[in-house]
C-alpha cells in the first residue's frame, strides 16, 4: 500500500511538470490576447498544457523550462474555422481541365444522395491544405454538394494526418440541401416543395412502419431505405438541414417549411437575408454568408449586397462568415476566409462581431464550442500568434497551433519560390 501510494504521489508531482522533449507545455507570453468568449486582455499569457488551453490571462504563472512563443506586439487569437468549403475533396481544378481528382459531389438517384459523406473522401496530402493552415484556418467544415440533398457535412482539424478520420472533429454536422428545381429534378418551385414534403412524409412512415418496410408491406416512398435511414435525424430534428437558398421569397418559405416539419435549419449563402432578417432572427436560424459579393450571378440573388452580415447580425441574427466572394473561396482560397471578415467590416459589422464569426460563432452552431472557437481553460489549443490585425491584407499568421502543435510543412507555394530563388549558373534570362 505503502508503494502504491507513493507511485501515486510521483505520478501527480510528474503531471504538474513542462515535458520539454515533446514541447507539452507552451506559453504565448505578451501578446494583446483576444479570447472571443471574454474582453481582450493586453499584455496577456495563453499557457498550453498537452495540447489544451492550461490557463489564459494577465498574471499567468509559467511553468520553469516550458517553451515559450514571444508575442510582444503581436494578436492572439483562437485559429479560424472556415465552415463551408470543399478543401481535401479536389485538386487542380475539375478532373476534365487538369486530370485532377473531385471527389465533391455524389450521384445520388433522383437528386437525392442523402447517404453521401463527402468528408471521407478527404485527400490529407492535399496541397491546398498547408497554405490554409498557415494563413491562420484551424479547422474547416467540409460539404459535398449536388442534387436536392447533397449529403452529409464534417468539421475537420488541418493537422497532419495520413487519413481523413485522423482529421476529423465531428461529423455529421448537417444535412446538405441544395435549393431549386434543377437541383431536384423538378420543373417549378411549388413541385419542387412538395417534393420535399413527400420525401420527409416517407421518411416519418418509414421511421414507424420498418418492420413493414422490410416484409414489402408499404407504399412505394421517394428514395431508397439508406437515404431514408440518412435522414432520420434530420425529421427527427437532431441533424441540421443545411438549405442552400439566396430569393427572400425562398428563404420566408424555407422557414415556413422548417417550422411545418419541426427541422433544426441552417441557411447557407442567402443573397437577400438581408430583406428578411427580422424573420431569420425570429426563427433562431443561423446564417451562413460571406462579405465580398454584390454582384448577383443568379435572378435569385438580385438584392445581393456586401452589408448583409452587417444587416442580419443587427437584426438579431447568429451569422457565420464563410468565403464566398473570391474565385475558390470553398477550396483553394479557403485561407482567404480572414479578408471576407475584413470586408464585413468595412461594409458595417463590428470587428468584434466579425472575429466571432469566423472563430465561436461556427463553433456554437456546429455543437463543438466546448473544444474550439475561443481562448477557454479547457479547450484545444488551436490559437494563432498574428503579426497585427488578422483582418488587414499585410498581416501575417506568425505561429500556428492546432490542437497544441504546430505543422511545418511548406506549402507548395513555398516550394516553388525556394526552388526558384536560386537560379543555376547556367541560366539565361531570355
Amino acid at each position: 500500500m505503502r508503494r502504491t501510494l507513493s507511485m501515486i504521489r510521483i505520478a501527480a508531482v510528474a503531471a504538474t511538470l513542462p515535458t520539454l522533449a515533446g514541447a507539452q507545455i507552451v506559453a504565448i507570453t505578451g501578446g494583446t490576447v483576444y479570447p472571443v468568449s471574454g474582453p481582450k486582455i493586453e499584455n496577456g499569457t495563453v499557457l498550453i498544457r498537452d495540447g489544451k488551453i492550461a490557463a489564459v490571462g494577465s498574471n499567468v504563472v509559467i511553468p520553469e523550462g516550458a517553451r515559450r512563443i514571444d508575442a510582444r506586439g503581436k494578436w492572439v487569437t483562437p485559429g479560424l474555422i472556415h465552415a463551408l468549403t470543399s478543401l481535401g475533396l479536389s485538386e487542380g481544378g475539375s478532373p476534365e481541365f487538369s486530370g485532377g481528382y473531385s471527389d465533391g459531389r455524389a450521384r445520388g438517384g433522383d437528386g437525392i444522395a442523402a447517404t453521401f459523406d463527402a468528408w471521407r473522401g478527404i485527400n490529407p496530402a492535399n496541397t491546398f491544405i498547408a497554405p490554409t493552415r498557415q494563413e491562420g484556418v484551424t479547422s474547416v467544415g467540409v460539404i459535398g454538394g449536388g442534387g436536392m440533398i447533397g449529403g452529409r457535412t464534417a468539421l475537420i482539424d488541418l493537422v497532419e494526418a495520413t487519413s481523413a478520420s485522423a482529421m476529423l472533429r465531428k461529423a455529421p454536422t448537417a444535412m446538405l440541401g441544395g435549393f431549386g428545381e434543377p437541383s431536384a429534378g423538378t420543373g417549378a418551385r411549388d413541385e419542387y416543395w412538395d417534393k420535399w414534403r413527400r420525401l420527409l412524409d416517407d421518411v416519418k412512415a418509414y421511421q414507424t412502419r420498418r418492420a413493414a418496410y422490410e416484409t414489402g408491406s408499404t407504399r412505394t416512398f421517394e428514395t431508397t431505405q439508406a437515404n431514408l435511414e440518412a435522414l432520420v435525424p434530420v425529421v427527427m430534428g437532431q441533424l441540421p438541414l443545411m438549405l442552400d437558398v439566396d430569393r427572400a421569397s425562398d428563404i420566408l418559405a424555407a422557414l415556413e417549411f422548417a417550422t411545418q416539419y419541426n427541422l433544426k435549419l441552417w441557411l447557407a449563402n442567402a443573397s437577400e437575408g438581408w430583406m428578411v432578417a427580422k424573420e431569420i432572427a425570429a426563427a433562431k436560424v443561423p446564417v451562413f454568408i460571406g462579405a465580398m459579393s454584390d454582384i448577383p450571378t443568379t435572378f435569385d440573388a438580385l438584392g445581393q449586397r456586401r452589408e448583409n452580415a452587417a444587416l442580419l447580425r443587427a437584426a438579431g441574427a447568429t451569422v457565420v462568415l464563410i468565403g464566398i466572394g473570391t474565385s475558390g473561396g470553398t477550396d483553394f482560397n479557403v485561407r482567404n476566409i480572414r479578408q471576407e471578415a475584413g470586408n464585413a467590416v468595412a461594409y458595417g459589422l463590428s470587428w468584434d462581431e466579425a472575429l466571432r464569426a469566423v472563430t465561436l460563432a461556427p463553433a456554437e452552431v456546429m455543437g463543438v464550442a466546448g473544444s474550439v472557437g475561443s481562448l477557454q481553460v479547457g479547450r484545444d489549443a488551436n490559437v494563432v500568434v498574428w503579426s497585427g490585425d488578422p483582418f488587414e491584407f499585410s498581416t501575417t499568421a506568425e505561429h500556428v497551433l492546432i490542437q497544441g502543435r504546430t505543422f511545418d510543412t511548406k506549402s507548395r507555394q513555398q516550394q516553388l519560390t525556394e526552388r526558384y530563388l536560386t537560379l543555376p549558373p547556367s541560366y539565361r534570362r531570355p
